[in-house]
C-alpha cells in the first residue's frame, strides 16, 4: 500500500469508489454517512455505470479506511478503485 492508495487527497481530483448497493435510497443513505466523515466535502454518485461509483471530494486528508468504515454501518460496502489495476 501506499501514501495515496490509503487516502483521499484534497483537491479537484477526488477519489472513486464503488459499492455494492444498487438502489438509488441506498445510494443516497451511503453519500450521507461518508458527508459525516471529518474532511469530506462533497460526495457525487454515478448512477449511470454498474457497478455503482462514488467520487468523494476532500477538504482536508482523510484516510480511505475512515470511508470503509462509515459506509459499513449502513449494511454496504465501498472500495477504492485504485487499488484494482488492470
Amino acid at each position: 500500500m501506499s501514501f495515496l492508495s490509503e487516502n483521499v487527497i484534497p483537491g479537484n481530483h477526488g477519489k472513486v469508489f464503488g459499492t455494492d448497493a444498487t438502489k438509488h435510497k441506498d445510494l443516497v443513505r451511503i453519500k450521507n454517512k461518508i458527508l459525516t466523515v471529518k474532511g469530506v466535502n462533497d460526495v457525487i454518485i454515478d448512477e449511470e455505470i454498474f457497478p455503482k461509483e462514488f467520487t468523494v471530494y476532500t477538504k482536508a486528508l482523510v484516510k480511505v479506511k475512515d470511508i470503509e468504515d462509515a459506509v459499513i454501518f449502513t449494511g454496504f460496502h465501498v472500495i477504492s478503485q485504485d487499488l484494482l489495476k488492470l
